[in-house]
């Protein structure tokens, strides 16, 4: 199979000698309140899928004990078994707390994201960019809104409703005409009204896991509260991730791949700028590797406070750690092709990375695979951890558990043509 390069993945992955035997894999999930065994099923289910669809091995166990979440799998591919322990990152527990508000707070949050986006230009700016993920994050604002006032419509309904039945049922009971309600009626109607109302508001909430209205809303609000900066509780985390990365870089491992998707490829910049400042990454250790895949670091760079991420960009934009950023257009969520470090401004003279490139769904999926996806967004910001039926040279199983080191992998790719790396940000103040 060709990739969007001309160049055979298979070719790529077979080196002279075994590059990799063992690899520690961190993944960074995004904004995500869900317990983190999600991700070992969807490896367990869509690399059993990519194996059979593209020749090789690949075995995944549980991992027993052990401080954090992960699994460990084994792999044999073009002639050659590479084991792969993984972490997973967690901080979905943060994000919970973030998520745990009420409706009425929630439009609140609303209203506040909004302002943050629209009065500093960031929203415009990202508009200039790409307009799927600036549509994505509208998306909320605007279902929010059309469940207000599918609210205010039934509340105002059951009122009604409510007035002519008092007026009706009265007149029955005590005989004569319907009289016109009286204040009592009025208050009676009224608060059954707003009864009525909280009572759309609470089903449009119980129904969000089909919507992702809620979900959606406290995402890009968790960033707009700060304008850009980490709050604490999320620096005390990236200062953990930093720490067990550093650890595994003391190991025999081969390869330490650190792979953050969707808002947790900001996270994982910030971590990997952290280790490299310190000097906390061993000359003679693992070979350390970044893969970004879609993702959204323009929703926090573009904004005012966001000094500490620009400065992480900039500097991991000239460090010696091999970054691989993936995204693809049809992927709704993501700045696909969009280089964070350029479109964000703060780009430097001696800029290394990363190498943007395209997952090409278009390509890599079949026609078939691809027209049943195309109109589920959410799906498709997940399709970078799942099985290609037309793989190209991104493949996440080949990455991940495979005996060639990212590096390599990627080292006479070109960067995608159509990539954009204009400066697009109104703020790339750095200082901290």
């Amino acid at each position: 199979m060709l990739g969007a390069n001309g160049k055979s993945d298979r070719g790529m992955s077979r080196p002279a000698d075994q590059e990799v035997r063992r690899r520690r894999v961190f993944y960074i999930p995004g904004y995500d309140p869900i317990h983190p065994r999600r991700y070992r099923e969807l490896y367990r289910k869509e690399g059993t899928l990519q194996s059979k669809i593209s020749g090789y091995e690949i075995h995944l166990v549980g991992r027993p004990g052990g401080s954090g979440y992960g699994w460990r799998v084994t792999s044999t591919q073009d002639g050659a078994t590479t084991e792969a322990e993984f972490d997973v990152l967690v901080w979905s527990d943060i994000v919970r707390r973030s998520m745990d508000h009420g409706i009425l707070r929630t439009y609140a949050i609303m209203a506040r994201t909004a302002w943050v986006y629209i009065s500093t230009g960031a929203l415009a700016r990202l508009m200039r960019l790409r307009k799927g993920p600036v549509i994505a994050a509208l998306y909320p604002v605007g279902m929010l809104i059309l469940q207000a006032i599918a609210a205010v419509a039934a509340g105002l309904l059951v009122a009604l409703v409510a007035t002519w039945a008092m007026g009706w049922f009265g007149a029955f009971w005590m005989g004569g005409e319907p009289r016109a309600p009286g204040t009592k009626q009025w208050i009676a109607a009224g608060l059954l009204g707003v009864l009525g109302a909280l009572a759309v508001l609470r089903h449009f909430r119980n129904v969000d896991n089909r919507l992702y209205v809620y979900y959606l809303m406290h995402d890009y609000a968790y960033s707009a509260a700060t304008r850009g900066a980490n709050p604490p509780e999320l620096e005390a985390r990236i200062a953990q991730f930093a720490t067990r990365i550093a650890d595994a870089l003391e190991t025999e491992a081969d390869e330490v791949l650190v792979v953050g998707h969707s808002s947790g490829a900001h996270l994982a910049v910030s971590v990997l700028a952290d280790l490299h400042r310190e000097g906390r990454i061993p000359a003679t250790g693992p070979k350390l590797a970044f893969l970004a895949l879609g993702q959204v670091v323009p929703m926090v760079s573009f904004l005012p406070d966001a000094h500490r991420l620009r400065a992480d960009l900039a500097h991991l934009a000239a460090a010696d750690i091999p970054w691989i950023d993936v995204t693809a257009p049809g992927d709704g969520c993501a700045f696909a092709l969009c280089d964070p470090v350029s479109v964000s401004g703060v780009a430097p003279a001696n800029k290394r990375w990363p190498l943007v490139l395209s997952a090409a769904f278009t390509q890599t999926l079949s026609p078939e695979r691809w027209k049943s996806l195309r109109w589920r967004f959410f799906r498709l910001h997940f399709q970078y951890l799942c099985a290609f039926d037309r793989p190209g040279d991104y493949d996440y199983f080949r990455i991940t558990a495979g005996p060639v080191a990212l590096a390599t992998r990627y080292k006479d790719r070109a960067p995608s043509a159509s990539r954009i790396e204009r400066p697009v940000s109104g703020y790339t103040g750095t200082a901290r």
